[in-house]
């Protein structure tokens, strides 16, 4: 029985995905469960498994095809045995062999120069010099790779087939690309706009200052077009609380000092998480989002953090934080970091959230106001800890002072709730053994 395999819909907000790779080629036999493709959404690159078992006869769009409609045949299963003429039926249209680059994307081409100019390497979609998603081993074997680790080495200019592979069953992953990059001669890990001609510097308007084109990838466009949505749709304002954090840097070290061979490692970041967590539970009008019928009140805190990838910015969730302990609430974090730096997010891990954690104090920022991650009510902005003159009793002191900032959407929370919350958490940082409680 002939099966086709259509684009999935990976996640709510999904309407188009990039075919990033092919893990299977033509002939291959593939079984249920079997991981097939590697999809870049509008949240991360997933991979796909199969759900049906059979033999992979036909490839309909190309690995590097990007734009994808949700439920477009993409690849056509046929049952070991079925007879392969039935394959006449199903056309490839204008995508290519999977050995070929992805089909011409012109946009960027109109965008990036209206007069006939070069288009800087950075711009192509999938550069045909160096088809790092689509590379091919001296023996025709697939070379599998971390997506990831595939923008890396096209970044570096470098060759997949000169890579060991250290993952799963030899696939190349991020630190496989640091240790090439580190160990190869001068000039073998180039990026892309130093090793390109120059050439590939377009100037659209005469008078223009030279620029290379970069490539936007679905993560990208989603952040920004709803950001954008944000700011324009949503009634910011903005509230700010300095907190001393003395007490709670005592603390924390004297529960890291508790863990055995490094077993964990609390960091700041972890008890502002659950402080928040334990403030919603206080002060629940401000645990809430926004829909067109009501207000969405939660009954537990998950809690989005911002987490900087490579592709721009992700969210993954710490769930029901409130519940947790700091060393689970720790651990949960170091994990999906990583998986959100890997590209290995699955949906219910960075889909939904009550509330939202920017923290940029590692970077030295001293306060700042982010921007609220529709549909939630709140997003809370950290910056650094900081020795500050403080005046207690009447007299000059000095104290380590972290200030944070709550972005509100006015039509969820007002401002009363808001310095309730900020109140509630405040509280919690600067005597951090009430959120143990």
């Amino acid at each position: 029985m002939t099966i086709e395999i259509l684009m999935p819909a990976l996640s709510p907000t999904m309407t188009e995905g990039n075919l990033t790779a092919w893990l299977k080629a033509e002939g291959d036999t593939v079984a249920a469960g079997d991981v097939i493709a590697e999809i870049e959404t509008d949240k991360a690159t997933m991979e796909v498994e199969s759900v049906d078992e059979g033999i992979l006869a036909k490839i309909l769009v190309a690995e590097g095809a990007e734009e994808i409609a949700v439920n477009t045949p993409i690849a056509v299963l046929l049952e070991e045995g079925e007879d392969d003429s039935v394959l006449a039926n199903f056309d490839a249209g204008a995508t290519a062999p999977i050995t070929a680059p992805a089909g011409p994307e012109p946009a960027p081409t109109a965008a990036a120069a209206p007069e006939p100019a070069p288009i800087p390497a950075a711009a192509a979609p999938e550069p045909a010099p160096t088809p790092a998603p689509a590379a091919v081993s001296d023996t025709g074997g697939r070379i599998f790779a971390s997506p990831l680790a595939r923008r890396m080495a096209e970044q570096q200019g470098i060759d997949l087939a000169s890579v060991n592979g250290t993952g799963p069953n030899g696939r190349i992953v991020k630190a496989d690309i640091e240790a090439h990059a580190g160990a190869a001669p001068a000039g073998v890990t180039a990026t892309p706009s130093t090793a390109a001609p120059a050439a590939t510097v377009a100037t659209a308007i005469a008078g223009e200052t030279p620029f290379e084109l970069v490539s936007v990838n679905n993560i990208r466009k989603v952040v920004a077009r709803r950001l954008t949505e944000s700011k324009q749709q949503v009634p910011h304002f903005y509230m700010t609380v300095d907190c001393e954090i003395d007490e709670l840097l005592k603390v924390r070290a004297d529960l890291n000092a508790r863990a055995k061979d490094g077993e964990f490692k609390i960091s700041v970041n972890d008890m502002v998480i659950k402080a928040s967590a334990v403030a919603l539970m206080q002060v629940p009008a401000a645990n809430a989002s926004w829909s067109d019928d009501g207000i969405k009140m939660y009954s537990q805190a998950d809690i989005s953090v911002a987490v900087a990838i490579d592709d721009g910015l992700i969210t993954p969730i710490v769930r029901n934080a409130n519940g947790k302990g700091l060393r689970t609430i720790s651990e949960d974090m170091r994990d999906l970091a990583a998986k959100a730096r890997d590209g290995k997010l699955v949906l219910e891990e960075y889909q939904g959230g009550t509330f939202s954690i920017s923290n940029l104090g590692m970077f030295g920022i001293k306060d700042f106001q982010a921007v609220i991650n529709p549909p939630q009510g709140c997003i809370l902005a950290v910056g650094a800890g900081e020795e500050r003159p403080i005046v207690k009793d009447g007299a000059l002191a000095i104290a380590t002072v972290m200030s944070c900032t709550l972005s509100v959407d006015h039509r969820v929370v007002d401002g009363a709730i808001g310095a309730q919350f900020l109140a509630a958490f405040k509280a919690l940082i600067e005597d951090p053994l009430g959120m143990l409680l």
